[in-house]
């Protein structure tokens, strides 16, 4: 099964607002998903830069995520816990929760990867992306993504 991951913020293949970036306010988008399987128990997300040149450049590591979540409201709070139970990771900022594009030249494309489980992950907030890779595997039931692009002004 696919999961349609869509935002208000920008379209799929767009430009990512300067707001959304490191160069501003660094608000995270507003992102909604739809075709989660029933039997879903929890939602992750992971959203990462595979442009970057040192390697994929992860900015945000999210997870455990209730089923019931039909997205993300834009400027999720770097909290490790979100009220609703959700768990944030460490990005490749070394902070926990959404980190903007920051290209260091030209377009970079920015992936939102929608993740359904199959279980509540046994991960602690502050997670890497490789930890919770490792923890999703063997329990997704569907995935989905966005993808938008920024540049430096």
């Amino acid at each position: 099964m696919e999961i349609k991951v869509t935002s208000t913020t920008f379209r799929d293949g767009g430009m990512i607002p300067r707001k959304c970036s490191h160069d501003a306010e660094e608000v995270s988008p507003a992102l909604e998903w739809t075709g989660v399987p029933e039997s879903t128990k929890t939602i992750a997300l992971i959203s990462d830069d595979p442009d970057a040149p040192m390697g994929t450049w992860v900015h945000w590591v999210l997870f455990n995520l209730p089923p019931t979540e039909k997205g993300l409201p834009e400027a999720v709070p770097p909290d490790m816990e979100l009220k609703n139970g959700a768990r944030q990771g460490r990005n490749d900022y070394h902070r926990i929760g959404y980190g903007g594009p920051c290209p260091p030249s030209g377009t970079h494309r920015y992936f939102f990867k929608v993740y359904a489980l199959d279980a509540v992950l046994d991960l602690p907030a502050g997670a890497t992306k490789a930890e919770l890779l490792k923890a999703m595997e063997g329990h997704i039931l569907a995935q989905g993504q966005l993808m938008g692009k920024y540049q430096k002004a």
